[in-house]
């Protein structure tokens, strides 16, 4: 039985961060997001932070999820991938990017096989993010 997913629709992607001030500069100065909402949860001793390019009505976001006492960096597993991005040239975003001082991991180049232009970039907490280049 195929469940009838009308009225469904991905909402965010909840990655924690370890720095929400850093975190939440990353990804609206530099890659142009807007900080939609920010929630402080007192009793659950944590803050959510949701950026993204449209509002949460209309389209998907990222959730940046700060627990107030964390210390330490999160250790990211081996089943995490990456975030996705589409850029109109990822060559000048990786040169943007890289006058931050921002790690990538993999400039800007076609994939192999293929003519479609990407990159890696990693963000405070060492996501890695592949920009794709879009017309």
């Amino acid at each position: 039985m195929v469940l009838n997913s009308e009225g469904f629709r991905l909402l965010h992607t909840m990655i924690r961060v370890i720095d929400l001030d850093k975190s939440i500069d990353f990804y609206t100065r530099l890659l142009g997001m807007k900080l939609l909402r920010k929630v402080d949860n007192a009793i659950g001793r944590f803050t959510l932070a949701f950026v993204g390019y449209k509002r949460e009505e209309d389209a998907s976001v990222i959730e940046l999820t700060y627990n107030w006492d964390q210390k330490t960096a999160y250790e990211h597993g081996n089943s995490f991938g990456h975030l996705a991005i589409a850029v109109p040239n990822a060559y000048k975003t990786c040169d943007n990017l890289e006058k931050e001082g921002i790690y990538i991991p993999r400039p800007a180049g076609p994939m192999k096989g293929s003519e479609r232009v990407i990159a890696f970039i990693e963000d405070p907490d060492g996501y890695k993010i592949e920009l794709v280049q879009r017309d």
